[in-house]
């Protein structure tokens, strides 16, 4: 099918092409939200802006990202880039050695400024929402190792799993996907060192935005014990895994066999048509034929107790999942086993099961923090010390928290209301490569006529359409 055979190149002057159109609507949406206002407000970094501000250095490395740049070597290739700096009316962008100074200039407070600035335009993104958008904020809090090779980095440290890098806290919104913060810690710190305070920082953003309720979510690390009665008198809800310690274990096997209900897990997705044959499950039938000690699940039960942790002042509802598992060896069953899973919480009203549908549901965390690792590359921790490192983080983040918002201010009403909720859906569940291929990666000419700047489109792909409704929402005022 590929005949082409005689190919010839041709330089063009008069076509002036950028292969990343999509970097405007990113630029006019940093523009329309006050993002960059907000960016040269709370940092004051530079004595003499000549010729870049404060946000010129924050959206360039933002932008590098979201144009497909990995490192900040690759800002070589953009500087470049006459028709890429014409496109957003820049006479010149910071190279790679110029950015990287620029990361090591913040310190921990503007750091906290520059992040706080952040959250002001977010919640501005926020309230173009409609109604039900406020029903519950699910806060959620995880930690992650970030390795590096190199050898002179300030403050990193060797993990327990003996790798050497940092160990970044991120606290994200489950509804929207969305970093809220980000801290960097040494590779030896614990995952939950700090997370209370960012909790604190999270519960505070959302009640300004207006959600009705909020619920934080983290896995056993994060339990907080300390904090739950704080949370609870401010009506605040958790749910949080617990260490399967001997005392909850003991509790649990000591419960009646009433108490336990069988747990039916919901189907995966729903099936349009006929269903279709599985295929052979190729990994079970090597285990079987190997005799690899196999462990398999056969059943699950729920059950709940009141328990009070040791330095709470009251009782709270403890939900356990009883797995029950046979341990197998080839086509032999060696033995039974069981092991239980305790999920900590303050709601007495949700059923059990419920419950654990709605802490595992936390594992979608996991997702964004590979999106943040190997989509956004915020960690490669390009800089000599944590803090620098920090800052990169901060702002590479900023080109994901960018794609969240421009799905976010897609319009969905009108008579295709519903088949644009479903592409707002769509856009903001998206991984980002798929978000810079569908709308960063557009060819476009680029024509500056008079007092504006024209992205001529010169090819189509099937998200355009959402793409031009989303330009067009932005020329509209934001409803504060």
């Amino acid at each position: 099918m590929f005949r082409g055979r005689n190919i010839h190149y041709e330089g063009s002057d008069r076509m002036r092409g950028l292969g990343a159109g999509g970097i405007g609507a990113m630029h006019l949406l940093a523009q329309r939200t006050g993002l960059t206002a907000a960016i040269d407000e709370s940092l004051r970094l530079l004595k003499v802006h000549q010729p870049y501000h404060e946000s010129d250095h924050v959206l360039n490395i933002a932008y590098n990202i979201l144009c497909g740049g990995r490192t900040l070597e690759d800002l070589e290739h953009l500087r470049h880039d006459e028709v890429y700096q014409d496109a957003l009316g820049a006479r010149v962008i910071p190279d790679p050695t110029t950015a990287g100074d620029f990361c090591r200039r913040p310190t921990e407070l503007d750091l906290e400024a520059l992040m706080a600035a952040i959250d002001g335009v977010r919640v501005k993104v926020w309230r173009q929402q409609p109604a039900a958008f406020f029903e519950e904020a699910i806060v959620e809090a995880d930690g992650m190792m970030a390795p590096t090779t190199g050898e002179c980095k300030e403050g990193m440290e060797i993990s327990y799993h003996g790798v050497w890098g940092y160990h970044p806290l991120v606290v994200t919104l489950a509804n929207t996907g969305e970093p809220l913060y980000l801290v960097n810690r040494s590779g030896n710190r614990p995952s939950h060192e700090g997370a209370a305070e960012r909790f604190d920082q999270a519960i505070a953003l959302c009640r300004q935005a207006g959600f009705r309720k909020i619920l934080l979510r983290g896995d056993t690390d994060f339990s907080s014990t300390q904090h739950l009665d704080r949370w609870d008198e401010a009506g605040v809800r958790f749910l949080f895994g617990i260490d399967a310690m001997p005392n909850l274990v003991k509790l649990a096997a000591g419960l009646s066999g009433r108490a336990w209900k069988r747990l039916q897990r919901p189907a995966k997705y729903q099936v349009q048509t006929a269903p279709r044959t599985r295929p052979e499950n190729i990994k079970e039938r090597v285990v079987v034929e190997r005799e690899f000690r196999n462990l398999r699940l056969d059943s699950e039960d729920v059950a709940e107790f009141a328990y009070q942790p040791g330095a709470c002042r009251r009782p709270y509802r403890m939900v356990v999942v009883r797995k029950n598992l046979s341990v197998e060896r080839g086509e032999r069953v060696l033995f039974d086993d069981v092991r239980y899973f305790f999920y900590l919480t303050n709601d007495v009203e949700t059923a059990a099961d419920e419950l654990v549908f709605l802490a595992n549901d936390r594992c979608n965390q996991e997702n964004l923090i590979e999106q943040l690792k190997n989509g956004v590359h915020a960690l490669r921790m390009p800089v000599g010390t944590l803090v620098s490192n920090w800052a990169y983080m901060v702002m590479a983040s900023l080109a994901w928290t960018l794609k969240a918002w421009f799905a976010l201010v897609l319009p969905e009403g009108g008579r295709w209301g519903e088949q644009h909720a479903a592409e707002k859906r769509t856009v903001l569940k998206m991984e980002f490569r798929t978000f810079q291929q569908a709308f960063i990666a557009m060819p476009c000419q680029i024509i500056r006529a008079g007092r504006k700047i024209v992205y001529r489109l010169l090819a189509w792909n099937p998200w355009q359409r959402v793409f031009l409704r989303g330009v067009e929402a932005l020329r509209l005022p934001l409803r504060c």
